[in-house]
């Protein structure tokens, strides 16, 4: 039987993939005591990429939105691995990270980030309302638009 959680990102129409496996020599993520302490993540699927580029330059506000998305996405197939494939064993989202690969005249990255925050939101209601930074920087792994890490909180 569907959780809560799986209920609503079904209403939603998100399918939450697989973890994906990390592209370094680190964890995707740490579990003590309490929290979930989840990697970066990138905006992939299906194995690839998505979105890439450089706000500001080649990459437009809107597919930086969906890239900042997507990687959420990505964050909570590592966060259902956390918690042993129950979402709803998730007591909170305490931050957001994102990176945002940009020219330095954009200053937009608030906006970016926004699409994973929104979705944090969405899926989670008020226990997605978090702590956050954005912040610019002139290239992430894989040549991605943008790259999020979180932190929760779980029973």
């Amino acid at each position: 039987m569907a959780g809560t959680i799986d209920a609503r990102l079904a209403e939603l129409g998100i399918a939450v993939p697989e973890a994906p496996v990390p592209v370094g020599a680190y964890v995707p993520f740490v579990v003590t005591g309490g929290l979930v302490v989840i990697s970066g993540q990138l905006p992939v699927s299906a194995g690839e990429v998505r979105y890439r580029g450089t706000l500001g330059a080649d990459c437009p506000l809107e597919d930086g939105v969906a890239a900042a998305e997507l990687c959420m996405v990505n964050v909570l197939a590592q966060l259902r691995a956390a918690c042993d494939g129950d979402l709803d064993r998730v007591s909170r989202c305490v931050r957001l990270g994102g990176f945002v690969a940009a020219t330095p005249a954009f200053t937009e990255h608030p906006k970016v980030i926004n699409g994973a925050s929104d979705l944090a939101v969405r899926v989670f209601g008020e226990r997605g309302r978090h702590a956050r930074f954005a912040v610019g920087v002139a290239s992430l792994p894989l040549g991605a638009a943008v790259e999020v890490e979180a932190i929760f909180a779980r029973d």
